[in-house]
């Protein structure tokens, strides 16, 4: 009896993968689709022509990935949607290109508690000798590159300051990730006037066409396959402010004397960084405090920033 039910097994175990093989690929595969590659794209008011071979694949490169990492990019148009009124203001305050929105939805995915692995921190990702130098104070109790506001300000002064030295944004943008000695000296020695002409590391190659790619995908993401709802959008928080000029003993104790947890706190000003603030010098810190209602998805109401990002 133990040979024929083995005799058994052995013929079931034929015919099973039988069946799979009998498979064509389009059935046992979704259909995947390389994205369409625009002749040209704008970046900052300005016309790049992707004719040549080696742009048109640099631009595919970064158009494919960032199609198919769906979660991250899908996640990238939802807070976009909360962060975007925010940041555009101070952008055009600061006389800069409304494009720099999508290098913050590179360098952090618009995660406001972003931290690489280079110590780089918030949604702009500045380390903490350049924050500094751009007036941005960082410490253990505070940390202002989690500072929305003053961090995005920050990010268009080194911005415009590469660009006023190279008169080129894709060179600035190589900058914010290279560093502007270093692409200042590449544009020397190599006889160039743009990064797009350079040879770099490979990071630095990728970053403004990576930006060039999200751009493409922000301003329509249907064409791309994402399908959003209005109300899947992440909505803009409404807050009051309240003014900190002094030492906070502890701040989960004063967050519940405004009426919200510590988490809330931490969450809104993620700026804040200890349990408590010692401020001897008597600067004013803005806090924010999220107005109820915006903390409710049925009472806080939908708004779309770009029409185009949902059906």
């Amino acid at each position: 009896m133990t040979h024929i039910f083995k005799a058994l097994a052995l013929s079931a175990a034929v015919f099973i993968p039988t069946a799979v093989a009998a498979q064509t690929s389009s059935q046992r595969f979704s259909a995947v689709y390389s994205p369409d590659v625009p002749e040209k794209v704008t970046l900052c008011g300005k016309t790049v022509d992707l004719d040549r071979t080696d742009m048109y694949e640099n631009f595919d490169r970064e158009l494919s990935s960032l199609t198919y990492t769906h979660g991250n990019t899908m996640l990238i148009i939802k807070r976009a949607n909360r962060y975007f009124p925010e940041i555009l203001p101070i952008l055009r305050r600061e006389g800069v290109p409304d494009d720099l929105l999508y290098l913050a939805c590179v360098e952090s995915s618009l995660n406001p508690r972003a931290y690489s692995p280079a110590k780089a921190a918030g949604i702009w990702q500045f380390i903490a000798s350049a924050a500094k130098e751009y007036g941005l104070e960082v410490n253990d109790e505070v940390d202002e590159r989690y500072n929305i506001e003053k961090a995005t300000a920050a990010a268009a002064r080194y911005l415009k300051k590469a660009y006023n030295r190279y008169g080129d944004w894709p060179s600035a943008m190589a900058a914010y990730n290279g560093g502007m000695t270093r692409i200042a000296n590449a544009l020397d020695k190599q006889g160039r006037d743009s990064s797009l002409d350079l040879y770099l590391a490979e990071e630095t190659t990728r970053y403004p066409f990576r930006i060039m790619a999200m751009k493409a995908i922000m301003e329509k993401p249907a064409n791309y396959g994402f399908r959003l709802r209005d109300n899947q959008l992440y909505q803009p928080r409404k807050y009051r402010e309240v003014k900190v000029s002094g030492p906070v003993e502890s701040w989960p104790d004063w967050a519940a004397k405004q009426g919200i947890s510590y988490a809330t706190l931490r969450d809104e000003n993620p700026w804040i960084r200890s349990l408590s603030l010692t401020n001897k010098a008597g600067k004013t810190y803005t806090v924010r405090i999220p107005l109820p209602e915006s903390m409710s998805r049925k009472k806080n109401g939908i708004k779309t920033f770009n029409p185009d990002w949902t059906l």
